[in-house]
């Protein structure tokens, strides 16, 4: 099994193999990877001859293998990339075209949305003879500092809170999250390389007064009107404030300050460290910590837990909004 940085990083330096198997229930990194073989490998010229794309609803396996058996056309290489490789009827075949691929293919399967079982034949084949990539979903909580790190490589950076604005209304999909976070650089004005939350707010339609890092806030404080105020705009806009979202944010928030409680050392940069958080959220956690003792702390997560069950249907059949003002009310006293 490759990490995603190395494989890109040998596609760049021009390592190419002869098969990629790209597997996994997170997509974005397999277009990546699929993407910059089909665009970088072979040249304009090239391409109309020597580039083959199918979709594995409507190829057979025996078509692929037949395809990459070919000759390239006036080119080192032919590149051939399988999309939804998922969707083919079978497998079989591929297993003989391993044990002897063309060497001038450059073969590409993406399998997206799952994965091959690993105890099957294959897959140990698969893995011995090719390169396997499996695509993990990132955690959410992770999102906001891969968000940041996608926009370095840009040449950009983003306020700690602008990102988890995003990830609160754009959801975990890394697809959805770049071609947001692509619109909004071609937003910004030359001279400026900070994407900020009134830019997103502006441009996303997302509130910046009503979100969950601001009903994390709201509860911090002890506003219940506050809190009820954001709760009854979750509820008027439940498309895009879904209430698994909602605890999901709340349940993370609630597991930093639980952290935040069992660290003896309380310098910022340390707890930055230790929570796996960025610094400026700190402050957040510290004002947590002082208003929620750990006994209360470990309390709320418990609610938290009981309440996603009961947002899911087992054990209540009142609506969300209904169940999220019950369960503010109940953190707050």
């Amino acid at each position: 099994m490759i990490a995603f940085n190395k494989l890109i990083g040998e596609l760049r330096e021009g390592k190419y193999k002869t098969v990629y198997f790209l597997m996994g229930e997170e997509p974005y990194f397999i277009d990546v990877i699929s993407d910059y073989i089909a665009d970088h490998i072979l040249s304009e010229e090239e391409k109309p001859f020597n580039l083959q794309i199918f979709y594995g609803r409507d190829v057979t396996m025996d078509t692929v293998i037949a395809t990459a058996r070919r000759f390239p056309v006036m080119s080192r290489n032919q590149v051939i990339v399988v999309k939804e490789a998922q969707q083919m009827i079978t497998l079989e075949g591929l297993e003989h075209y391993l044990n002897s691929p063309a060497m001038s293919t450059i073969l590409v399967f993406c399998y997206k949305h799952k994965k091959l079982d690993k105890r099957n034949k294959l897959t140990r084949l698969i893995s011995e003879k090719c390169v396997l990539f499996e695509s993990d979903r990132l955690q959410e909580e992770k999102i906001p500092v891969w968000t940041s790190s996608y926009l370095e490589t840009k040449g950009y950076q983003i306020e700690p809170k602008a990102a988890w604005l995003l990830v609160d209304f754009v959801g975990s999909d890394l697809g959805r999250i770049t071609n947001e976070l692509d619109k909004l650089i071609l937003l910004l004005p030359d001279d400026q390389k900070l994407v900020t939350s009134d830019l997103i707010e502006q441009n996303i339609g997302i509130s910046k007064d009503y979100n969950n890092f601001e009903l994390a806030k709201a509860l911090t404080s002890k506003d219940i009107l506050k809190a009820n105020r954001i709760i009854g705009y979750f509820t008027k806009n439940s498309a895009s404030n879904p209430a698994t979202l909602t605890l999901s944010y709340l349940f993370y928030f609630f597991s930093k300050v639980l952290l935040y409680h069992g660290i003896v050392d309380k310098s910022r940069d340390h707890l930055a460290k230790e929570m796996g958080v960025h610094p400026y959220f700190i402050a957040e956690y510290r004002q947590a910590s002082k208003i929620f003792s750990l006994t209360k702390t470990r309390e709320i997560i418990a609610l938290l837990r009981e309440y996603d069950v009961k947002s899911k249907g087992a054990g209540s059949m009142a609506p969300d909004g209904e169940l999220l003002r019950e369960l503010v009310y109940r953190i707050i006293h």
